[in-house]
C-alpha cells in the first residue's frame, strides 16, 4: 500500500495542464527556468511534480514580482509562477472548474471560462434600458468601513 496516492491525479492530466501551459508561453518565475529548460527534462520533471501533487506534498515557491506600467501612469505589481507552478495551477484548475462552475451566480464574470468583461457591459447595457434607476458605489475600500452589529 506504499505506492497508494491520497489524491487522485492522474499523470495524462499534468500533461494536458503542461501542454496548456507551453502553448501560453510566458516568462521564467523566481527560479530563473524558462519553459524551454523545463522541457529539457520534461519526463523528470512532469513526474516530480505529479508525484508531489498526487502525495500532498506539493508547495508552490514563490512567485517573481515584476512591475509593470499602467497606461494611467505608475506601475502594477505582477507576479510570475515558475513553470512547474503554471502547471500545478492548471492541473487544480482543470480539476476544480467543472465542480465548482455551475455553483457560480449568472451575474458573476470575473475570471470564468466563456465570460469577459465585455459580457458584463453587455449586461449591465440590456438593464439600464428596463430600470430607470442606478446603484453607483466605490468599492475601493468597501470592506475596510463595515461594521459587525
Amino acid at each position: 500500500m506504499g505506492d497508494a496516492k491520497p489524491y487522485l491525479i492522474s499523470k495524462r492530466l499534468v500533461w494536458e495542464a503542461w501542454k496548456r501551459v507551453k502553448a501560453n508561453r510566458g516568462a521564467a518565475g523566481v527560479d530563473g527556468e524558462s519553459i524551454e529548460v523545463f522541457e529539457k527534462d520534461l519526463k523528470g520533471n512532469l513526474y516530480k511534480l505529479w508525484n508531489r501533487m498526487s502525495s500532498g506534498s506539493y508547495f508552490p515557491p514563490p512567485v517573481r514580482q515584476v512591475e509593470i506600467p499602467k497606461q494611467s501612469g505608475g506601475t502594477r505589481a505582477l507576479g510570475i509562477p515558475t513553470v512547474a507552478d503554471r502547471v500545478a495551477q492548471t492541473v487544480v484548475k482543470m480539476v476544480l472548474e467543472p465542480v465548482v462552475e455551475p455553483t457560480f451566480h449568472p451575474d458573476s464574470y470575473g475570471y470564468r471560462p466563456k465570460k469577459s468583461a465585455l459580457d458584463a457591459v453587455a449586461t449591465a447595457r440590456q438593464r439600464c434600458w428596463r430600470a430607470d434607476w442606478v446603484i453607483d458605489l466605490d468599492i475601493r475600500a468597501f470592506f475596510d468601513s463595515l461594521t459587525t452589529t
